[in-house]
């Protein structure tokens, strides 16, 4: 009996293949299964983006209660971010995988399901969504996904972040001159102030590097907003 089954086993994909009832149900519930591991992924890059959101605002409420506040804490909230992005990014590359199956399936099946009349976008997803399954892969670098996050939320975060600093240093410290205000322990304010511009200039130069893009995305930015709906539609 065992040796019936080992013999059979590498033909269940085949026999299945064969029965329409057997691979919708197992399609169907491939593609819930990828939903939702998606939706708890964004779940996780929603959760990292408010809590550096928090803590942002709480340094910036701390930095700006009293003048006798160092002004370094809100270089120290632009670290806290910083590291906050990295962590999005290393989840961003996974929520992707999930992301990245989810629209395999709703382009070449729940589409063509839909209007057979075009086209699939990619005739052998199915042999590329199994080798994804038999051997998981990144879908996007690191670099593509810290340029994604900063795009979308973090870049703005940061140049609060640098607008604050700056406004500390300048009319929050009128007693002072910039390069004396900006100066922490041994070092000058000539030096502090190259490290943020250098650290500025790098997350500039990341957020707007051309590159191509390989995340998967849902909406095609070439469309207008409710082209597909009828001009007559309530």
């Amino acid at each position: 009996m065992s040796e019936r089954t080992e013999g059979s086993s590498p033909d269940i994909g085949a026999e299945i293949e064969g029965d329409v009832t057997d691979m919708t149900s197992i399609l169907g519930d491939t593609y819930r299964g990828e939903l939702d591991r998606e939706t708890t992924w964004r779940g996780r890059l929603d959760q990292t983006t408010s809590w550096a959101v928090t803590v942002m605002a709480a340094i910036l409420t701390w930095a700006f209660s009293s003048p006798d506040n160092p002004h370094y804490i809100v270089l120290v909230g632009v670290l806290a971010v910083g590291l906050f992005l990295l962590i999005e990014s290393r989840r961003y590359r996974d929520y992707d995988v999930y992301r990245s199956r989810v629209r395999l399936i709703q382009e070449n099946l729940l589409a063509e399901a839909l209007d057979p009349s075009g086209s699939a976008e990619r005739p052998n997803w199915r042999t590329e969504l199994g080798e994804d399954y038999r051997t998981p892969t990144m879908k996007i670098t690191l670099g593509e996904a810290v340029a994604n996050r900063l795009r979308r939320i973090y870049f703005a975060l940061l140049v609060v972040l640098l607008l604050a600093w700056l406004f500390r240093i300048t009319a929050f410290a009128a007693s002072e001159s910039p390069l004396e205000a900006a100066s922490v322990g041994a070092l000058s304010g000539a030096v502090v102030l190259a490290v943020v511009g250098a650290f500025y200039v790098a997350v500039v130069a990341v957020t707007l590097w051309p590159r191509e893009r390989k995340a998967k995305g849902e909406f095609r930015e070439d469309e207008k907003a409710g082209e597909w709906k009828d001009d007559g539609a309530d």
